[in-house]
C-alpha cells in the first residue's frame, strides 16, 4: 500500500513536469510503453524487482530498453536512482496514466466479458456509457469467463451489471425466496 502512495506521488510529480513543459501527452505514451513492457516480459520485471541487482545497472538497462523516451521520463529514471525505488517503476507507470486521464477530464470504463469484445457489443457499451457518464471514456476490456455472457461496466464508483452469472444469481434468489 505504501509503495501505491508513493507511486501516486511521484506519478503527480512527474505529470507536472511533464505539463510545465508541454510533453505530458509523450510521457504518458513512455508510461503506457513501459507499464505495458514490465507487464508482458518477465525478465524485465524480475530484473527490475531483483534486490541484488545494483541501481546503476537498472539504471543503465532502462536508458538502453526505452532509450527513445522522453526527457521527463529519463529524469523519473534518473530520481528512482537517485531513491533506490526502480522496484515501483511499474506502479508510477500505471498511476500517471491514470491522474493524466483525469487531468483531462477522461475517465476509464472497465467492462468485464465472457470473451473479448467485438464492434457490437462495443457499441452497445459505448450506448450504455453514454446514459452514466459525461466525460471522455476510453475503454478497458477485462476478459473473465466466470460471468457467462453479457458485460460488466464499470466508471469510476458506478457498476452496471448485464452479465449472465449475476442474472442466474437474480434468478436463484427470486426462486429460492
Amino acid at each position: 500500500m505504501a509503495n501505491t502512495r508513493a507511486a501516486i506521488r511521484y506519478a503527480k510529480a512527474i505529470l507536472d513536469l511533464a505539463n510545465s513543459k508541454g510533453v505530458a501527452e509523450a510521457v504518458n505514451n513512455d508510461m503506457k510503453s513501459i507499464a505495458s513492457a514490465i507487464e508482458t516480459n518477465e525478465e524485465l520485471s524480475t530484473f527490475i524487482q531483483n534486490p541484488t541487482t545494483t541501481v546503476e545497472v537498472k539504471q543503465n538497462a532502462l536508458l538502453e530498453v526505452f532509450a527513445n523516451v522522453n526527457d521527463v521520463t529519463k529524469g523519473l529514471f534518473q530520481l528512482l536512482f537517485e531513491n533506490k525505488r526502480f522496484e515501483i517503476l511499474d506502479a508510477i507507470a500505471v498511476e500517471y496514466t491514470k491522474v493524466y486521464d483525469l487531468s483531462n477530464g477522461v475517465e476509464v470504463a472497465k467492462v468485464t466479458t465472457a470473451i473479448p469484445m467485438d464492434a457490437a457489443l462495443e457499441a452497445k457499451v459505448l450506448a450504455k456509457i453514454a446514459t452514466l457518464s459525461d466525460k471522455k471514456i476510453t475503454i478497458e476490456n477485462i476478459v473473465d469467463p466466470s460471468i457467462i455472457g453479457g458485460f460488466i461496466l464499470r466508471i469510476g464508483d458506478k457498476q452496471y451489471n448485464a452479465s449472465v452469472a449475476n442474472r442466474l444469481q437474480v434468478l436463484k434468489r427470486e426462486l429460492s425466496n
